[in-house]
């Protein structure tokens, strides 16, 4: 629902009639400067509080219920309710643990949970009827950028892989007969899907053809690569850490790597639950948009979230395996150690958070380079209509948190190519690897 500044005077009512020409003149102009100021501000979702519609702006759910993903980047929602942030907009959020992406769909799709940390890329297979059942979804607000990676088990390090190229050149040389190499992302139209395909591609290696893709729920990675059910997997933090300190598997490519900035989790929910409780929405969002903004403030607050977010009732595993990455502390187990400047991200001035169209349309231009879409949609009215830009301006004026220049950005990949959200038919086309 849209800021409105309502004015109690109208122009005809004016009572000029005592005034000099000159002064009359004066006062017509403030009004109407006043009156276009009023505009401005709602067009950019700013108005004083209790302005925010024409009755009540109260919450209309006092309890919300958010899944999440056993994940580092669930520590928004975690921390908007663990440190009270909920209650400054008159809510409260219930962060409920979810076992699967899968699970996460299901229940958002049937109303179970209110809203979700969720993969961008599940929230628009939803929209689009892939992936599982047909819905109309929304993306209320970015969660987080970067902060995930692609480990590959230590067999392959032994068999001379450390990276793209090494594997590439194993996988050239496999001997006819040989078992397919197995790599695990955590649901078919996610995030870690796609980074995963869009390196392996980068490579020259045909994620479709030239290897098997499985889906694992994130929390079991670890275990799944400790048994050998697969060679490499694309996940969350703090599961690639993990692998490294149980030796047992090694980073070889950061996704901030193959894409800077790149967009995460995000907080979505049913078209259908915005449309209901437009109210909860902008109240949800701010809250978790203040959480963010706490947890990038300073490096004690990110060990704080660490530590509340390691409890067995969220990540459940150790903290410092948890903090490390949360940093920018990185150890790639292969003997190489940095401080990564493009680490996980929660608010960035704002940066993190805004819903861009451009965004959005990517991860649809992904499920058609790989097949998961047959036709190419109308990529910016799907994406306008999913990203509720409306609701994040309200949300972000509320929270004090400002806008960017436009609903679009760009960015160079790992491949060189430039996504830049203009032709979104021609790129998703233009790939030399794909389906």
């Amino acid at each position: 629902m849209c800021a409105r500044i309502f004015f109690e005077v109208k122009e005809n009512e004016m009572d000029d009639s005592k005034l000099t020409p000159e002064a009359a003149s004066r006062a017509r102009r403030d009004f109407l400067k006043l009156a276009a100021a009023g505009a401005g501000a709602s067009l950019m979702g700013i108005a004083p509080a209790g302005a925010w519609a024409a009755g009540s702006d109260a919450p209309e759910k006092k309890e919300v219920r958010v899944g999440f993903i056993p994940l580092t980047d669930c520590a928004s929602v975690v921390m908007a309710a663990e440190m009270g942030f909920d209650k400054k907009y008159g809510i409260k959020i219930v962060p409920t643990k979810e076992a699967s992406w899968a699970s996460v769909r299901d229940k958002l799709v049937n109303g179970e949970i209110d809203a979700a940390h969720v993969l961008y890329g599940l929230v628009y297979g939803v929209q689009m009827g892939i992936g599982g059942p047909k819905k109309d979804m929304n993306v209320l607000m970015g969660l987080n950028q970067n902060g995930q990676a692609i480990t590959l088990a230590n067999k392959l390090k032994e068999q001379g892989v450390t990276d793209g190229a090494g594997l590439k050149k194993l996988i050239a040389g496999r001997a006819a007969g040989t078992p397919e190499l197995t790599f695990a992302q955590t649901f078919p139209t996610g995030t870690h899907a796609m980074w995963l395909y869009y390196w392996l591609a980068a490579h020259d290696i045909n994620p479709m053809k030239d290897v098997k893709v499985i889906t694992v729920p994130p929390p079991q990675m670890v275990a799944n690569m400790r048994v050998g059910n697969m060679d490499g997997f694309c996940v969350g933090e703090p599961w690639n850490n993990r692998a490294i300190m149980d030796k047992i598997g090694f980073t070889a490519v950061t996704s901030q790597d193959i894409w800077a900035e790149h967009p995460e989790k995000v907080l979505g929910t049913s078209a259908e639950w915005a449309a209901k409780y437009p109210n909860t929405a902008r109240a949800l969002s701010a809250a978790i948009l203040e959480a963010g903004r706490w947890i990038d403030a300073s490096l004690a607050n990110r060990r704080k979230t660490a530590e509340t977010i390691a409890q067995k009732s969220y990540v459940n595993t150790d903290m410092d395996v948890i903090l490390e990455r949360m940093l920018g502390r990185y150890a790639n187990g292969l003997g190489k150690s940095w401080d990564e400047k493009n680490y996980m991200k929660f608010y960035s001035d704002g940066a993190v958070n805004f819903p861009y169209l451009s965004d959005g349309m990517w991860f649809m231009t992904q499920h058609r380079r790989w097949g998961l879409l047959k036709d190419d949609p109308d990529y910016l009215a799907v994406a306008k209509k999913v990203n509720r830009i409306d609701i994040y301006r309200d949300a972000a004026a509320m929270a004090g948190v400002a806008l960017p220049k436009g609903e679009m950005r760009s960015h160079k990949l790992i491949d060189g190519v430039l996504w830049d959200g203009k032709d979104p038919k021609k790129y998703a086309a233009a790939f030399k690897v794909k389906v």
